[in-house]
Parts: structure tokens; sequence; C-alpha cells
């Protein structure tokens, strides 16, 4: 085999068992997980895992990685308030090719933080995509859609043939496997029937769909003052639910809505830290998940939620359902399986990637236990979601390709792009 990661002393699998397997070896040949078990068969390189867990790679369901670049630069607002700061931050300077930078910075934040997947809806999503595939992130990229040109200055008719088009430009990207997405921002900047029309495309073309729905109860009265229908009904109505679809955020989806969307195998991409952060409200993981959705987490932008660290998102998730509920109904399991197994499905990838079982692809990260933080190991779970951080992970691997070692990228030099990043944000100093 190419590669044999040996004495873990903690395996969590996030397989159908949930099983935690220690002092355990696992075996990595072409991408693929061929071996686990405690034997040491022969490698072409092994990995000394002593001390370390391994655990599956962490998948981000909802953010936009380029804005980045915007880190810090709307404060104190709420979603409207920050929409209003940041679209005119993103006039000014994401051009094609400063959102494939901040692309690159915030791929390569996600991998050093044990992010392996990232569901990316972002402007020039060729250009983002071909910028985090050269970081070595398995980046789930789509064409854009508003009803108007937006800050990309694309017409409707452009957005339509780019999407037509857009299965060639992952091919001809290539790095990890993605599913082929095309992303309208949500059901308020794209009418009923530009939404018709993009499913009729998913559709033909087998493609998956991402959108942002029921954000903020303002959104929602918005859509019921236009249309007299909730977000997800819309959704429903225009087909965008008859292709395989997942909700970013769903924060205030009623009973109603979560069984439209359960019955529709529709999943939601639920970020605690923006929504929190912005005051939108506190999404009913629990109840989504009962009613039979999947849920995967999710950061938002860093503009948003400051940072892409899943760990945070874990714990944030973890006391949404302790505020919401009780901390009794915090289950640690299924938090943590909604940043692997849960939101591997969510996106797609469900058979492929989210947990270490053979078969699938080597996603995994290692995070180092000798950690005064991390010291005595209890409740591995509780470890994971409530204590383990993202300055823990030391080693990434995306379909067997280590991405990260040692706590340093094995693609990018990090000098290098902080130098890019920050002489191309000297554009927006005239607008502080």
């Amino acid at each position: 085999m190419d590669l044999l990661i040996t004495n873990a002393r903690y395996a969590v699998t996030s397989n159908s068992d949930d099983e935690i397997l220690e002092d355990i070896s696992i075996g990595i040949q072409e991408g693929k997980i061929v071996y686990i078990g405690r034997d040491k068969p022969a490698a072409k390189k092994t990995y000394d895992a002593s001390g370390k867990l391994i655990a599956p790679g962490l998948i981000n369901s909802h953010t936009h990685l380029g804005m980045t670049l915007l880190r810090g630069w709307a404060e104190g607002v709420n979603l409207q308030g920050f929409l209003e700061r940041v679209w005119a931050a993103e006039g000014a300077i994401m051009d094609e090719a400063t959102c494939a930078l901040g692309t690159e910075l915030g791929a390569l934040e996600a991998l050093l933080a044990g992010t392996t997947t990232t569901m990316d809806m972002y402007l020039n999503p060729a250009a983002t995509h071909r910028a985090a595939v050269g970081v070595g992130l398995r980046h789930i990229a789509g064409p854009i859609f508003f009803d108007f040109p937006g800050l990309d200055g694309l017409q409707w008719e452009q957005r339509i043939e780019r999407a037509h088009q857009w299965p060639s430009v992952l091919a001809d990207i290539g790095g990890p496997y993605i599913p082929t997405y095309f992303m309208p921002h949500s059901t308020y900047t794209d009418s009923p029937e530009n939404l018709t029309q993009v499913a009729a495309i998913a559709k033909e073309l087998g493609a998956r769909i991402h959108l942002h729905v029921s954000e903020t109860q303002a959104e929602n009265d918005d859509i019921a003052n236009r249309y007299s229908k909730t977000p997800t009904e819309v959704c429903r109505d225009t087909g965008i639910l008859d292709v395989p679809t997942i909700f970013g955020h769903g924060v205030h989806l009623s009973d109603s809505d979560m069984k439209i969307a359960a019955s529709k195998g529709t999943s939601v991409g639920h970020c605690p830290g923006s929504n929190m952060k912005l005051g939108s409200g506190l999404a009913r993981f629990n109840d989504m998940r009962k009613a039979g959705i999947k849920v995967g987490l999710g950061t938002d932008s860093c503009s948003s939620s400051n940072d892409l660290d899943m760990f945070s998102v874990m714990r944030m998730a973890a006391h949404v359902v302790a505020l919401r509920q009780s901390p009794a109904d915090v289950d640690l399991t299924a938090i943590f399986r909604a940043a692997t197994i849960e939101a591997a499905y969510a996106v797609g990838l469900g058979d492929r990637v989210g947990s270490i079982e053979i078969g699938k692809e080597a996603d995994l990260i290692a995070l180092d236990l000798h950690a005064a933080h991390l010291t005595p190991v209890h409740d591995v779970n509780a470890l994971l979601v409530f204590a383990a951080g993202r300055g823990d992970v030391t080693d990434v691997w995306v379909a067997g390709d280590q991405v990260v070692s040692d706590r340093v990228s094995t693609k990018i030099d990090l000098t290098d792009l902080i130098a890019r990043v920050n002489l191309r944000i000297k554009a927006l100093e005239p607008l502080k």
C-alpha cells in the first residue's frame, strides 16, 4: 500500500456504529482506505500517529471562502447591515483574480484547521475552484445566480450559459472529486421564474443545488409578502427540491417546511456562529434531524463569523441545543457526525468521504493529544466538541494526498500568500 498510518491512539470513525478504535493502523492505497486494524502491513511510507487522534476530515457545508479578505469588515450589524457594507467592499475589489486570492487564503485556513471539504458559494467559481484545488482542498463550487447583474456583472443569459459549461470546467480543472452544483443565491434574489429555469437545467445535467433559505425572519416575511409562501414552499413549487438540494442556514424553517424538506431529501447547512453573531436566530438542530433532514455544519463567511474553524462551530452547535432545549438534549456524537458523515451526505459525498471505512477516500486529519487542554481523555466526543481546536490539527490528507504536514501546507507558501493578500487589500483603504 502507499501509506500506513500507525499507532493511532484513537480513530474516530463516524461509521454506522460510531466506533472509536484504539491503538489502530489505517492503510491507504491510491487515495482510498484499504486497511483498518492493529497489524502493520507493508507500505511504501508510514506515518507514526503515536499520541494522536485520527478523524475524518471535517466538512464545512456552507461558506464563502473568498470573503476571507473581508474578515472584520462588517461588525456590529445584522444581516441586512452586513450585506450593505460587504457588498460595497466586494464591488470595490472582488474581480476574478481577487476572488481567487481570497479563496486561496480561505482554502489554506480551512485545511490547516482540519477541514477537507467545503461547500463554497462565491463569485467567479471557475477561478475560485482552481485556486482552492491548487491548495489541496476538496472544494465544492458552482455557478452563482442572481436576477440582476450583481457584483460579477453577468446578465441572466450569461449565467445560464455558464451553467451549461460548468461540467466541462470541472473536468478541466480536476482535483478531488466533487458533485456538480448550481448555486442560486436565494428566493429573495432569484425570481420564481428564474429558479424554475435553474431547477430544469440542474435536472437536465444531473446537478445538485445550494441556496440560502430562511436565514432570518425578515427574509421569511419578505417572501410571504411577495408570494404568500415560505422560502421552502417557493423552492418546492419551482422544482428546486426535485433535485438534491442543501439549504444554507435554515434558521427559521417551520414544522411544515421541515416536512417538505424531509420528504424531498433536502439537507441543511447549519451555521450557528454566523447566525448568532448577526442576530439571525437559533436554528432547530434536533428538530431538523428528528424530521429526517440531513444536517451538516458550516461556518458561513469570514466576514460574518470571522474564521473557518469547524471545531468552534461544533461547540456552538452544541451550545445552541443546550440553550434551545437543555444540556441533556445535546448529543455529542450527533454533533461530530454533523461535521463529518452527516455533512458528507448533506452535500452529496456520503458514499466517498466523511467516515473512516474501507473503500472510502482518505480524507483524514490527525490531532496531537499531547496538550494540557486535551488531558485527560474521559470522553472522546466531548474532547472533540468541547476541548479540541484547530491548533491541535497537525496533519491533513485529502484523497490520500498529504496537504498539511506538521501544521504546514505542502502546496503553498504562507508567507508569500500573506504578502499578496496584504498588497491587494490596500484597495479597500478609501472605503474605511
